[in-house]
């Protein structure tokens, strides 16, 4: 099974090589991305918008030769889903970690540009919960592998479609929230508890992390992915 893993904000496919060994080991296919204009200057990344990010997947898609897995890392689950709304009958599976299932035409959040492009704001910038199990060492050898990205990609709305999209399974892996928790507060999220309630197929493994599980417990999340892809 070929799984396209996109990565959060201001990372490259770079971040999911601690996760990759086992995808490999259980006979997957992974194969990491890096989305279009991360560490470019404005000069070069000013038109990149989010739909440009889900085209890029969305052309890994129609170039694969079956059904594909999709992995989406925090922001990265706006891109995965809107890859998913767009090809709905070639995703066999849509993981979002530590992420939910975004709303139709909401973006993932304001941040503030810099010379045209927006940079990695730093680990302080985030709530503890987040970032409590990164220590000084994994938060300075990751900050080094952080990129600016385009302005547009983080405030960009997200254009979704095609309700088929609610038919594609799904498999959230949070990082503190159990199922309970996530179905217990979706009713105050608005039109992002109304899009989570109309996947007919949702399964909820809590990881025990922050919202970089990639860094803070990568065979955890490892053993995860390769359980969510082996449905």
């Amino acid at each position: 099974m070929d799984i396209f893993l996109v990565p959060g904000l201001w990372l490259e496919g770079s971040s999911w090589e601690p996760v990759l060994p086992a995808l490999e080991e259980a006979g997957h296919r992974p194969v990491p991305l890096t989305m279009p204009g991360v560490g470019v200057p404005a000069s070069g990344s000013a038109d990149i918008g989010m739909s440009d990010w889900v085209d890029a997947v969305v052309e890994r898609i129609d170039a694969a030769e079956g059904p594909v897995v999709l992995v989406g890392h925090s922001g990265g689950g706006n891109v995965v889903w809107g890859a998913a709304d767009a090809r709905p009958e070639r995703v066999a599976r849509v993981v979002f970690v530590d992420t939910i299932p975004p709303a139709p035409d909401r973006g993932i959040s304001e941040f503030e540009a810099v010379d045209g492009v927006v940079p990695f704001p730093g680990w302080d910038f985030f709530p503890d919960e987040e970032v409590s199990d990164l220590d000084s060492a994994v938060r300075a050898r990751t900050a080094a592998l952080a990129r600016t990205i385009p302005a547009r990609v983080p405030s960009d709305p997200l254009r979704l479609a095609d309700e088929r999209r609610h038919a594609v399974p799904v498999t959230m892996l949070m990082g503190s929230y159990d199922r309970d928790r996530v179905f217990a507060e979706a009713d105050s999220w608005g039109p992002y508890g109304e899009e989570l309630r109309a996947i007919r197929d949702v399964e909820v493994e809590r990881i025990g992390s922050g919202h970089w599980p990639q860094f803070s417990v990568p065979e955890k999340l490892a053993a995860l992915l390769v359980a969510a892809v082996s449905d």
